[in-house]
């Protein structure tokens, strides 16, 4: 596989959300607002790129009956990082995501990454392949912050975009369904059929 086919397919015909359905959690979880949603996109997307790069210059010495212990002790390390880092400089926005930073660890994107990808391909391939693979769940959540803090609350990144728009004058109300998890899943629901409409061959 190129290189450059390991950072664009995971945008498309190999997104981890759209095509693997892997990482809803934090789908339905953290996407309430635009800034929590980046914040956990940056912190997954940081976690596994370090973790398939550390993984990868591993691999050779990492005994197959305990590589999945290693991974894990690799990933819980980086979390713990991240998560600290988080308290000390956004520590409103990691009250906000609460458990859902530490569940990285368990985060099937990352732990699939690893098993998959890190423990056969070198250092280099194994990080495009984690930044491929952060920035296409990214995208995803994203793009879900954006509509529903959008359309729920009127805000964005807590901005009164609607409001000084006026459209609140005109008679317009926040939709209080777009900030609720079900309103996520169907979202994310459209995103796929959206997405497997224009690529027909992943329904075969």
């Amino acid at each position: 596989m190129k290189n450059t086919d390991l950072i664009k397919l995971p945008f498309s015909k190999n997104n981890p959300i759209l095509v693997q359905v892997l990482g809803i959690c934090s789908c339905l979880a953290v996407t309430a607002q635009l800034k929590p949603a980046v914040v956990m996109a940056l912190s997954v997307t940081v976690v596994v790129v370090l973790a398939n790069v550390i993984i990868s210059l591993l691999r050779n010495t990492i005994p197959p009956r305990i590589r999945i212990i290693v991974q894990l002790v690799v990933v819980s390390t980086l979390v713990v990082l991240v998560d600290q880092v988080l308290k000390a400089y956004m520590y409103d926005v990691s009250k906000q995501l609460s458990v859902f930073v530490g569940l990285i660890i368990t985060n099937c994107i990352v732990m699939g990454r690893l098993e998959a990808f890190a423990m056969v391909q070198k250092p280099w391939a194994s990080f495009l392949d984690g930044l491929g693979n952060g920035l296409g769940y990214s995208v995803i959540l994203i793009v879900l912050g954006f509509v529903r803090e959008l359309f729920g609350s009127g805000t964005l990144w807590g901005y009164p975009v609607l409001e000084k728009l006026g459209l609140y004058n005109i008679g317009y109300e926040n939709n209080g369904l777009m900030i609720m998890p079900p309103m996520a899943l169907i979202l994310v629901g459209i995103i796929i059929w959206i997405h497997r409409s224009r690529n027909k061959e992943l329904c075969e």
